[in-house]
């Protein structure tokens, strides 16, 4: 059975959306995985290794030295992480003073021993060398 050209066509655009589709989702679990193992370096208090797993842009904006103390500042005083539950997720190419590229920003609804609820935004990128890695990280009240 010899199929029309216009269905040749729909069948080759459903096919490659499809492949794009699945190229997204592998791309959001390798971000979302590279975000969580970032995570649980920080929950750990290994702010050290936190910054040695970071993107590039991240450590040419932030030494090591200034993200220890940021992070001892800021985020130790809240105490262990008792929960954490995805929020949203988005992808982006370009982010205000970030350099353009392929990003996923990523909130979660997290809660911590010592402060009432908190969003948590995480935006991984894909680095210079085609891995995942953390570029950003902010934390406010959630408010909702």
């Amino acid at each position: 059975m010899k199929l029309p050209r216009k269905w040749i066509a729909v069948l080759l655009t459903m096919f490659t959306c499809a492949g794009m589709a699945c190229a997204a989702d592998e791309n959001l679990k390798a971000a979302t995985d590279a975000a969580q193992q970032w995570l649980a370096l920080v929950d750990a208090g290994q702010y050290d290794q936190s910054w040695d797993q970071a993107s590039s842009p991240f450590k040419e904006k932030v030494t090591k030295e200034q993200w220890r103390s940021t992070m001892s500042s800021g985020r130790a005083p809240l105490g262990k992480m008792e929960s954490r539950q995805f929020k949203d997720g988005q992808y982006e190419t370009s982010l205000p003073g970030a350099p353009a590229g392929k990003y996923f920003v990523i909130q979660y609804r997290t809660k911590f021993a010592n402060s009432g609820p908190m969003i948590e935004t995480i935006t991984p990128m894909l680095d210079k060398d085609g891995t995942w890695r953390v570029a950003g990280y902010y934390m406010r009240p959630d408010k909702e």
